[in-house]
């Protein structure tokens, strides 16, 4: 089974082609913001600072009570109160207790004063509002990066929509709509993720890891040099498992794109699956997708979740070291309890913001190939606009002329070749012909979706290469096969070509396209609500809504794609009747595969290989027994059998032809 249109259900896993170009460039995206960014780095060092601070501070809470401590039970050996100093160290010393001497050298310890409780409240408080202070600050930083982040993440979206107005259509054409679509969306959302974790952890990660060794090395320098041999150790750790795990992450995401894929296909095609009793063979593709989506989550889940315990194994060996070598030292004298106490706080948060960074390698390289998702459509070739365009009057004539026109849609074949056409003002100019012979390529060169390689095209005189296409567009209205309508009531789908219309307006092109009466009966009128694919009405009052849109747009010149080849007959009539009254005065380009609905054409253009090969009137045309000839008797003749039948079209006898049905089939 196929994963099923449009984007998997997760962020993309494959690598950035140019990871450090990418990242780069993505940075410079954030240059509206940079003076919020530096607000944002200058919280965060305060934050930091702070917060490594904290520990130190609260290292003399410990001292304190270690000083009372030590100044009672000295009392209580006798030692005279008051005793502190070098003279309590010398008492000591002269008593033989040099390691009670060495310890309490390093403190401020008088015998008999017991504990400061005054002196520990206003340390505990200064702690405190260290920590308070921190998070404040962090909390400022974080509002104020999502809000960097959210507006770059819009103005992404916004250039990439933009540009996607202003590239040709034939880029377009080259990709998937839904991947475009995954672009927009999925991948721009990927980045802001991607900036908001990333920005947020390696700005408060590098600070800490920085503020800390710091902190350590005013501490000791020996106990410092003992945590840096923890970072290597932490970075191959994090690196092996992440390795492990990257592969059943890659099938998480494929698995889950498989499952969606047949989710979507067995809702979509539910009719047919019920039709053909294919429940079974979906359930089975489910049951297998849906288990080794399971199996892939499973192992990502759990071979990624041992980076913790890992980095809490090399983080607890760090710690025991630590605590090995600072109790001697304490006990030596060259260091505090508080001093260990804080030195060890530090090597705690020493190695976490060192695993965040590690583990952040697959984030950034998620968002960097997101970005350079993103950056391909906004690197894409425009359209091109004439430097001093010319203009049209406000309301044309409706002359179109096709001078030696020559196009290819790629370089090695050439559709048309030398294509010339006068259609006057007014005319009805329908093309016919095979499936890629040209139709829709002489339609896409007028409305300039395409531009030709050789020769002009011209309305009212004015090469079109020398206008806008806003303007050129501004004078075409199309009705096209595919209808299109998008969420929203029947009244602004009608006004879709002319948003100021007014209620009165839009009602009587509802009347002139023949829909009037049927929007009238629904229970909501105009105010009916309809979603993008037209539900709620049929595809005939779909088609008649979007030539009640051609009408009130009111352009000069039409085309019109047949427009009435997936209605039934009595909707076709209406629909007919309608382009009849739209063609009324204008200039019309109708592409036909139905070919008694052009039959008052004023000009039939017969198309083969890109090129005309017949044009003229209906009668003409048949009278010459050429090309046309030759399509419309195939369209009505029908099968070939033994047994005659009715006509199905009046024309047929004027072509001398009978319609037949299928012989009879008999058993033997």
């Amino acid at each position: 089974m196929s994963s099923g249109p449009g984007p998997r259900g997760g962020a993309p896993t494959e690598r950035a082609r140019n990871f450090t170009g990418t990242w780069r460039r993505l940075i410079s995206e954030l240059r509206p913001e940079r003076w919020r960014i530096a607000l944002v780095i200058a919280l965060t060092v305060v934050a930091v600072v702070l917060s490594v601070a904290a520990p130190k501070i609260l290292a003399r809470a410990t001292n304190i009570l270690f000083e009372g401590v030590m100044g009672s039970m000295l009392a209580r050996a006798g030692v005279p109160e008051g005793t502190s100093g070098d003279r309590l160290a010398r008492m000591l010393r002269a008593g033989g207790r040099d390691d009670y001497a060495d310890m309490v050298s390093a403190y401020d310890v008088v015998v008999g004063r017991g504990l400061d409780g005054h002196a520990l409240m206003v340390v505990l408080l200064q702690t405190l509002g260290v920590y308070l202070l921190s998070a404040v600050f962090l909390w400022l930083q974080g509002r104020i990066l999502a809000g960097v982040v959210q507006r770059t993440g819009r103005r992404l979206r916004a250039e990439v929509e933009a540009k996607l107005n202003r590239v040709p259509l034939s880029y377009i054409d080259r990709g998937s709509r839904g991947d475009m679509l995954s672009r927009v969306t999925n991948d721009v959302d990927n980045i802001a993720q991607t900036l908001q974790q990333t920005l947020s952890q390696a700005l408060n990660s590098l600070m800490t890891v920085l503020g800390v060794f710091v902190m350590m090395l005013t501490i000791s320098l020996q106990l410092s040099l003992i945590s840096l041999v923890a970072i290597p150790v932490a970075v191959v750790v994090t690196v092996l498992i992440a390795r492990r795990a990257q592969p059943h992450f890659a099938e998480q995401w494929d698995a889950t794109g498989e499952v969606s894929g047949i989710v979507e296909e067995a809702f979509t095609g539910h009719e047919a699956v019920v039709l053909f009793n294919s429940e079974e063979e979906f359930n089975r593709l489910f049951d297998q997708e849906n288990t080794r989506l399971y199996d892939g989550s499973h192992r990502a889940q759990w071979i990624s979740g041992a980076i913790q315990p890992a980095m809490r194994v090399v983080s607890n060996l760090s710690f025991v070291i630590i605590a090995v070598l600072g109790g001697v030292r304490v006990a030596g004298g060259t260091m505090t309890l508080g001093d260990v106490q804080a030195f060890l706080q530090y090597s705690q948060q020493f190695t976490q913001p060192i695993t965040q960074l590690a583990s952040m390698a697959n984030l950034l390289q998620s968002g960097a190939a997101s970005a350079e998702r993103v950056f391909e459509i906004m690197d894409a070739p425009e359209e091109t606009e004439p430097a001093r365009p010319e203009h049209l009057p406000e309301r044309v004539a409706g002359r179109v002329v096709f001078d030696h026109v020559r196009f290819s849609y790629s370089p090695d074949t050439t559709l048309i070749t030398d294509l010339n056409l006068v259609v006057e003002p007014g005319q009805t100019v329908a093309i016919v012909g095979p499936t890629g012979a040209g139709k829709t390529t002489l339609v896409n060169l007028l409305l300039r979706f395409y531009d030709p390689q050789a020769g002009t095209i011209s309305l009212d005189g004015v090469d079109t290469t020398r206008l806008t296409r806003d303007e050129l567009r501004e004078q075409i209205g199309m009705v096209l096969q595919d209808t299109w309508l998008f969420e929203g009531t029947i009244r602004e789908n009608i006004a879709f070509g002319a948003q100021r219309a007014t209620d009165e307006q839009v009602l009587a092109a509802a009347r002139a396209a023949s829909v009037d009466h049927i929007v009238s009966a629904l229970p909501k009128g105009y105010d009916t609500v309809i979603d993008d694919s037209g539900a709620g009405v049929s595809a005939g009052e779909k088609q008649l809504i979007t030539i009640a849109r051609a009408f009130l747009a009111d352009r000069q010149i039409l085309v019109l794609d047949e427009a009435t080849s997936s209605v039934d007959t009595r909707t076709e009539l209406l629909v007919q009747q309608a382009m009849v009254g739209l063609r009324a005065g204008r200039t019309s380009f109708v592409i036909a595969h139905r070919l008694s609905t052009i039959r008052d054409a004023d000009v039939i253009l017969v198309m083969e290989h890109g090129d005309i090969v017949e044009q003229g009137t209906h009668d003409e045309l048949i009278a010459r027994r050429g090309a046309y000839y030759e399509l419309y008797r195939s369209q009505f003749a029908g099968p070939v059998s033994e047994e005659p039948a009715v006509e199905r079209d009046p024309l047929l006898g004027e072509l001398g032809l009978k319609a037949h049905r299928p012989r009879r089939m008999h058993s033997s």
